[in-house]
């Protein structure tokens, strides 16, 4: 089995130059990188075996139909859950609006809806719009000053509202931290409450076994976890996938039609209309089957160890403020350096090969709380090593140089 560091090898992206230095890539939370094993299945299915699937009669066609839920079993096995209840879908944001919008005709204005003041707008917006078309009240569960969430009021909060719905995030994609749905799942159970949780950042790196976390619907993005960009999962218990409406019409999903009636397929196939990302699908697999080949008690070791090298070296940084949860936390790591604007110092560490995110991260109310127009996001994943954060630290300086 190869070590984390080893792996690094395996990205071709990472081996790559920026004006003869190393690129440090330091964005994994917007996406990840992708190893050789998912761009040679996506050549592979375009060179090899071009067909549409689930249409055809011919080899090709019944090839690419056999790959592709192939991968859905995959996902399913690495999920703990049956193929039946995986819903291949543009991302994770298309995956919380199915949801959201099979929902719009069980909910009324006595419902509430509660989310967690660290979503990003992909898991609030949605909701938000439910709830001006039925009636229902959104209710936010608060964090302290450095985002982190009260968990004490959350109980409280969820014990009094005995909410239809609760939606949050695995981990916060702005500021990293992993948020306790464990506990939080099971509270909710005893009020009967719909539990989503957005895993888009939690995938790759907390190995979510649904079996035993036992929420409703976990959604992700593939390209976050090594895979394409262009598709993602929804997974939903099954009862719970055949109460939804079809959120989309068209060919595939059907079961019969005449001009006067049309009765739809069981799902999941029930959600997945016109010809869908196939290249992307068969391609996954290849990710998930890389994930499946790594020791994920080393790999998350690793990780914190490098989080904790990170957070240590910007600490010894003056004028550094740090945001978040620096326990309970995927990777990442959000800053600010004195009033200096995010984008200057992101900008700066750009002409050194250094790519991280800056901005609000898609959280302008967490942003607003924190009284921050943004941060500068560093997002780690297990192919980055010391001498990425070194580099960082190097041309952090040299940009704050610059700036003072």
């Amino acid at each position: 089995m190869k070590s984390p560091a080893s792996l690094r090898a395996d990205f071709p992206l990472l081996n790559t130059q920026f004006e003869h230095a190393p690129l440090v890539y330091l964005d994994s939370g917007a996406t990840s990188q992708k190893p050789s094993c998912v761009i040679e299945a996506i050549s592979r299915y375009y060179s090899e075996q071009n067909a549409n699937v689930h249409r055809g009669i011919h080899t090709l066609s019944e090839q690419a139909t056999t790959a592709y839920e192939a991968t859905r079993t995959q996902l399913a096995k690495y999920l703990s859950v049956s193929s039946s209840e995986i819903v291949w879908t543009k991302g994770a944001t298309e995956a919380i609006n199915l949801i959201a919008y099979g929902l719009r005709d069980t909910i009324d204005s006595s419902d509430t809806i509660v989310i967690s003041a660290l979503e990003h707008h992909a898991n609030i917006v949605p909701w938000q719009q439910l709830c001006q078309k039925t009636g229902a009240k959104l209710i936010v569960l608060p964090i302290n000053e450095l985002g982190i969430l009260e968990i004490d009021n959350a109980y409280q909060i969820i014990e009094q509202a005995q909410p239809t719905v609760l939606a949050l995030s695995h981990a916060s994609n702005a500021l990293g931290n992993i948020q306790p749905i464990e506990s939080l799942i099971q509270f909710s159970k005893q009020f009967n409450t719909i539990t989503v949780i957005d895993g888009a950042q939690g995938f790759l790196h907390l190995q979510p076994n649904l079996k035993e976390l036992d929420c409703d619907y976990y959604v992700l993005s593939a390209h976050k976890a090594l895979g394409p960009t262009g598709l993602g999962a929804l997974y939903g218990k099954y009862e719970a996938l055949c109460a939804l409406p079809v959120y989309q019409t068209g060919g595939e999903m059907i079961d019969s039609v005449s001009f006067e009636h049309t009765t739809f397929a069981a799902p999941p196939a029930k959600f997945e209309a016109g010809t869908p990302n196939i290249s992307a699908v068969i391609a996954f697999k290849s990710a998930l089957e890389y994930l499946e080949s790594l020791n994920h008690t080393h790999i998350r070791a690793y990780e914190l160890e490098l989080f904790n090298y990170l957070v240590k070296s910007l600490r010894a940084i003056d004028g550094i403020k740090i945001y978040g949860d620096l326990i309970n936390n995927i990777g990442t790591v959000s800053f600010n350096y004195k009033n200096e604007h995010p984008y200057d110092i992101a900008h700066l560490l750009d002409q050194n090969g250094i790519a991280v995110r800056s901005g609000h991260h898609c959280t302008q109310p967490l942003m607003a709380h924190l009284n921050v127009s943004g941060t500068v996001r560093v997002s780690l994943a297990f192919y980055n090593n010391h001498q990425d954060i070194d580099l960082f630290i190097t041309a952090l300086k040299t940009a704050i140089s610059l700036l003072d």
